[in-house]
This record gives structure tokens, C-alpha cells and sequence, in this order.
């Protein structure tokens, strides 16, 4: 299976987001997978995608992100900032059927882990990018429950990162200033 990326990246600027299986090009408020060409796309990459359908919609409310299934197919998500609030291991994928949802960021529990980190030094703030991405998978699952262990194992997954806590994160690195770290010519 390839790790390729298929496609530009797409930058939403609205609260309300749908990623799904169809073709239009010009909607902002959509992004739509069936749209992207890929020549080197496999057969069962092409019935993965065919499955999406009306995919997921993604919202943002009061300070949380959450992920909705529309799809008749499950989705798959890995949210560090999700799987700290529920004490799960932070590489846990969560299942979402037809219909379910998640609750996969929220900017107050971000908050606090970033105001904690600060004691901790520039390593432990720099730390809390990952929790900033998530991964999203369409029809097949990835991680510990599943023979595909990574993400660019399945046949159709995305990656969003999220621009706001991202930029709030810089703001906290550039003020405090560069890593105590020695580089040598090994590192």
C-alpha cells in the first residue's frame, strides 16, 4: 500500500465541514474525495472509495471538534486530544458507525495541557502538536484491533490538522524561546 499523498491540501474556513466520497470541485463548505486522481490507484482502493458516499461531517461548536458518520460505512479516528480525555492509550482508533459520533478535540481540555506543559519546559510544549492532528480512515480500520497497523495502511485515510491550536501553540513556543539542546554531528 502506498503513503503517497493523492491532491492538494485542502484548508477549510468555515465551522462545518463535509468530506465525502462524490466529485465537487468548487464547494467550500465540502471536501470531496471522488474528485482526487491518483493513476497508480488500486482496485480495492477504488471500492474503498466508492463506499464512502456522504462520508462525515466535521463541526466545530463552543471550542470542540466533532465527527459525525454519514457514511454506510464506519469511519476510523485517531485524536490524541480524544483519547487522553477518555484515559485510553494515545495510539487508540476509535470506530464510529453510520449515524455515530465523536467528540475528537476540545480546545479547553488543549488549554490546560498547554498551560501544564509550560512548567515542563520547550520539549514537553512541543510535544503537543500531535495532539493537534488527527487521522481519519473511510470503510477500513487501522491499529492495534486490526491487521493494518498504520493508518497508510488503509485504503483511503486523511490527516487534519488543526490550524487554530496549531497557531496557538507557536505563540507559546516563540515566547519561550529556543530548546536547552546541544546538536552534534550525530543528531
Amino acid at each position: 500500500v502506498s503513503t503517497q499523498s493523492t491532491g492538494e491540501a485542502f484548508h477549510a474556513s468555515e465551522s462545518s465541514l463535509w468530506i465525502d466520497g462524490f466529485t465537487d470541485p468548487s464547494n467550500n463548505r465540502r471536501f470531496c474525495l471522488g474528485q482526487l486522481t491518483n493513476i497508480n490507484r488500486t482496485s480495492p482502493v477504488e471500492k474503498c472509495r466508492k463506499q464512502i458516499g456522504k462520508g462525515i461531517h466535521l463541526q466545530y461548536v463552543q471550542g470542540e471538534v466533532h465527527a459525525v458518520c454519514l457514511s454506510d460505512s464506519s469511519i476510523f479516528v485517531q485524536s490524541q486530544n480524544c483519547n487522553q480525555r477518555n484515559g485510553w492509550h494515545p495510539n487508540t482508533v476509535c470506530k464510529i458507525p453510520t449515524g455515530c459520533h465523536l467528540n475528537i478535540f476540545n480546545n479547553t481540555e488543549f488549554a490546560n495541557l498547554l498551560s501544564q506543559s509550560v512548567g515542563h519546559g520547550f520539549e514537553a510544549v512541543y510535544q503537543l502538536a500531535r495532539m493537534c492532528t488527527f487521522r481519519i480512515s473511510f470503510v477500513k480500520g487501522w491499529g492495534a484491533e486490526y491487521s493494518r497497523q498504520d493508518v497508510t495502511s488503509t485504503p483511503c485515510w486523511i490527516e487534519v490538522k488543526l490550524n487554530g491550536p496549531l497557531q496557538w501553540l507557536d505563540k507559546v513556543l516563540s515566547q519561550m524561546g529556543a530548546p536547552n539542546l546541544t546538536c552534534g554531528s550525530v543528531s
